[in-house]
């Protein structure tokens, strides 16, 4: 096993992945930003290195400096986490040839599924149902009206190499379409540095669904779908699993052809595969070759801690896990606490932790890097815990989910909390009759 890994994040990711390592008995090594000197993550860690100022450029995006922290301290391997650079294949060629290992998939693998267009077409290679839409990126305006006319509005021009809803666009009639495709490229070129961007058809009610997979050089196994469709802006806030609108052969279909697709490209580590689900079909929406932001309401369910799996995926190259030994009972629901203010469209909410209290309890779960006292910064995402709890069925855990909401108590900064409550209280999110856009309609926020 590897004696030391650096962990290029921050946050609650850069907590969960040190915890993960000190229980395989791994020495660990935070990188930091000026203003992240006395965060939980560096408190954590055996060893902790300054790589440069908040702006993120200089220094979680500063390749240079992470490497150069590599070398002084020794690291044989490198977790990426998630954000930042968990997906840049740049990246992950610069740490294969300094020959540290990445604890994710190959670059080229990367570059492949990241591309969002690349990634289409080789899902459907792979036998997996894709949205109509362009076959690949839009060249101009004139081809990007007769593709609309093609497979009818409305439609979503996104980023090819894009995520996190940047540079994406619906699109509900033609006559908006030249202002859409133009301010969607604009955005593209500003998130990601690549104007290219494609267009798909738009499902007005989809829910999202996701497959959590775990894949090395011998097999590859599923630790079954999350349903992540309570967003905002194309950003999650609240992820279940099971899918509470599954049924078993839309589930085994969708869980055996997402396995066909991870192990015919080769897959190692730990990935996600994200599908829109709408009037009971599912089509391939895009990969995440990382560990996911709501991977713990998986391992709770399951009983595997996939960090720990990632890990000994990228030391040993196999997979320890067979699919027998994947088993789920009950139901998990995470929520996502964010430091902002729901009532001021989402403001991010900076300042000092005053005061600090987590729930806890039978089967409740919190991931995060705060404590009393901590400072929460306006640098970065706003993203400071996630409360994950299980029940023996989607209704006791929605219950504990309240209870744990309830004993929350974080002061000095304000919180989504409140807005998890009134989504899990009501009618619909009870019944589980909502989609991806339930949240704007209902005019949460």
């Amino acid at each position: 096993m590897f004696k030391k890994v650096l962990i290029a994040n921050r946050g609650e990711i850069a907590v969960r992945v040190i915890r993960a390592c000190k229980e395989w008995g791994i020495g660990t090594v935070a990188v930091h930003s000026d203003v992240d000197a006395d965060s939980m993550h560096v408190r954590l860690a055996d060893e902790s290195v300054c790589i440069g100022s908040h702006q993120p450029q200089n220094s979680y995006l500063n390749i240079a400096a992470i490497m150069s922290a590599v070398d002084v301290t020794g690291a044989e391997a490198i977790h990426p986490g998630y954000g930042f650079l968990s997906e840049n294949y740049k990246f992950a060629e610069i740490v294969e040839k300094h020959k540290i290992k990445f604890i994710g998939p190959k670059a080229e693998i990367i570059k492949k599924m990241g591309d969002k267009i690349q990634a289409k077409i080789i899902a459907k290679e792979k036998g997996l149902p894709v949205i109509e839409g362009s076959d690949g990126g839009v060249k101009d305006f004139e081809q990007a009206k007769e593709i609309c006319k093609k497979i009818g509005y409305p439609v979503l021009i996104k980023a090819s190499g894009g995520g996190g809803g940047k540079g994406m666009k619906i699109v509900e009639e033609e006559s908006k379409l030249s202002e859409m495709y133009s301010l969607a490229r604009l955005e593209a070129k500003k998130y990601f540095g690549n104007d290219e961007v494609y267009i798909e058809k738009y499902f007005k009610n989809p829910r999202h669904i996701e497959v959590q997979v775990l894949s090395g050089r011998n097999r590859t196994v599923h630790l079954n779908e999350r349903d992540c469709s309570v967003q905002r802006k194309h950003q999650k806030l609240i992820e279940e699993t099971p899918s509470p609108v599954l049924d078993d052969k839309v589930r085994s279909d969708l869980l055996d052809k997402t396995i066909k697709m991870v192990e015919a490209i080769g897959y190692e580590g730990a990935g996600t595969v994200e599908y829109v689900y709408e009037n009971g079909k599912f089509y391939f929406l895009e990969m995440n070759t990382r560990i996911q932001v709501e991977h713990p309401v998986t391992e709770v369910q399951t009983g595997i801690d996939i960090v720990k799996e990632q890990i000994w995926i990228a030391h040993s190259g196999q997979t320890a896990l067979k699919q027998d030994d994947i088993s789920a009972r009950g139901h998990t629901i995470e929520c996502r606490i964010n430091a902002e203010d729901p009532s001021k469209n989402f403001q991010p909410s900076p300042g000092i932790i005053s005061v600090c209290h987590q729930p806890s309890g039978f089967r409740t779960r919190v991931d995060g890097s705060i404590f009393q006292g901590c400072k929460i910064t306006p640098y970065y995402d706003s993203l400071i815990c996630k409360l994950i709890c299980k029940g023996r069925n989607r209704t006791e855990a929605i219950q504990r989910t309240m209870r744990s909401l309830n004993e929350f108590v974080i002061e000095g900064v304000t919180t989504t909390i409140d807005l998890h409550k009134r989504i899990l209280s009501h009618e619909k999110f009870v019944s589980s009759d909502f989609d991806t856009n339930w949240l704007a309609k209902e005019k949460f926020y």
